[in-house]
């Protein structure tokens, strides 16, 4: 039995129940670790996640849709590190899961249609939560789905999924249609509460009644986004005759609950099932190809036909070009078909502000490179810089007229250079680079860039991602 086994019997134990018995479930999207713990006529759920401060949002949201009568389950113990606590166990059987039971191609039993509408049901009350003082400050990483959270979404898309499918694109134009449409998504009322993940795997079924787990992503947002993710969840692969009739079916129910102006409602809800197919696709690319976690590259064939659908649907394409192209293009490519070369080195690049922390690295690998600019010369101090970044010439040149900035240049990128040919030698999967600054700028986007520039020139071989966070 290791640590974390004996943690949470420990935890179980302190609740008064002689539990004699702990098993390892399965784990899924995140680096969260289950467990279900047996006593003779019960079990609970224990969960493992270093990160306190998702989990705090986690406690913090459940304890406040507990005071909504919100299905969610109960917080049974919570250890003093905060990265232990135990749960109600809801069992086994998720939405999608029953959905899968109770269908026969494109046929779904009333069952599920059932059990849909009871979600839809519970959907306006959750969401509400935004308006009925939910604690937003707790947001974990961001406390609102703005207009970075949408760019990240959509680099996502990018990086993770067009450059692993091959789709050729212009970057500059790209980007400037990404904003354009960040900017239309930016439009409508967004003081909501949005679950984030709002799919058929994160609902479960208990006593004849929905569930929702996993919402500690939650963050403010408009209406449309979580209808969008469970109705064009894309494994579920509902019918689109069924997706039109809960619709409207929560239409109906949230109406119950505030006034819906129907036109302004359809006016932006494609924009968002288009922004969470995007961010979907992004997120199957990077744990199939990226991770090698082979069962998420199923759903992209789903994805893509949802896309297809889609690409007549979306208001304000006619905005976007650039980006609706690209969509054509992918809805094009012969599913399962996409490739991710066997022993390919990522090296991801990012500049950050230390400010908000330093990147996570989402490969699971660990360790890396961060380097602190702070203590190089700082553009920033000038008004003349204040609204350059690093990648414009006049802070390049103030930047390289020190000698110290060429010889930091230097350093980093003879070590990286070692550590490069180390792991291509021994077919590593991944290497993380990080380059922190005061306000991730000037200093971090300027050694970011050069660093960038000169693996891809040095390595052609290697798949060199950049991200500038701030």
């Amino acid at each position: 039995m290791n640590l974390i086994e004996q943690t949470l019997l420990h935890l179980a134990q302190q609740t008064n129940l002689n539990f004699c018995r702990i098993e390892k479930l399965p784990q899924s999207g995140s680096n969260r670790q289950y467990f279900r713990i047996f006593t003779e006529n019960e079990s609970i759920i224990g969960v493992f996640n270093n990160d306190e401060k998702e989990n705090n949002a986690f406690f913090s949201f459940t304890n406040f849709f507990l005071s909504q009568n919100i299905n969610v389950a109960k917080i049974i113990a919570i250890d003093e590190t905060q990265q232990y606590y135990l749960l109600e166990d809801l069992r086994d059987e998720t939405l999608f899961s029953f959905l899968t039971t109770h269908r026969k191609n494109e046929i779904i039993d009333e069952k599920v249609l059932f059990f849909y509408k009871k979600v839809l049901q519970q959907l306006p009350v959750l969401q509400l939560s935004g308006k009925k003082g939910i604690d937003f400050s707790v947001c974990y990483p961001r406390c609102a789905f703005d207009k970075q959270s949408m760019l990240w979404d959509l680099n996502y898309f990018k990086y993770y999924f067009l450059k692993l499918a091959n789709i050729p694109f212009d970057e500059q134009l790209l980007e400037d249609d990404f904003h354009r449409f960040i900017d239309f998504l930016s439009e409508p009322d967004s003081d909501y509460f949005m679950f984030r993940d709002f799919q058929s795997r994160n609902i479960m079924i208990s006593n004849n009644e929905p569930y929702f787990i996993d919402y500690q992503g939650g963050r403010k947002g408009s209406l449309q986004y979580d209808l969008a993710s469970l109705l064009y969840d894309g494994k579920a692969d509902l019918p689109e005759e069924l997706r039109e009739e809960l619709l409207n079916y929560y239409l109906e129910q949230l109406s119950k609950h505030i006034y819906v102006n129907k036109d302004e409602f359809f006016k932006y809800y494609h924009g968002f099932v288009l922004i969470r197919i995007l961010q979907a696709l992004g997120a199957y690319g990077f744990r199939g190809y990226y991770e090698k976690k082979s069962h998420f590259l199923l759903s992209i064939p789903y994805a893509i036909n949802n896309l297809k659908y889609l690409l007549n649907k979306v208001e304000f394409s006619s905005k976007i070009p650039t980006l609706i192209h690209v969509i054509q293009k992918i809805t094009e490519i012969e599913l399962v078909t996409l490739s991710f070369p066997e022993n390919t080195l990522t090296v991801s690049i990012n500049s950050f502000s230390y400010k908000n922390g330093i990147p996570q690295d989402m490969s699971s690998n660990g360790g890396g490179f961060v380097f602190d600019c702070r203590a190089l010369p700082n553009p920033g101090r000038f008004p003349d810089y204040k609204n350059a970044t690093g990648k414009d010439k006049s802070v390049i040149d103030y930047l390289e007229s020190f000698e110290e900035v060429k010889r930091f240049n230097e350093l980093t990128t003879q070590l990286i250079s070692q550590s490069v040919d180390n792991y291509l030698e021994r077919n590593f999967s991944h290497l993380m680079v990080n380059f922190g600054c005061t306000g991730g700028q000037h200093r971090s986007v300027y050694f970011a860039e050069k660093l960038t520039k000169f693996l891809k020139k040095r390595y052609p071989k290697v798949n060199v991602m950049l991200k500038h966070r701030e």
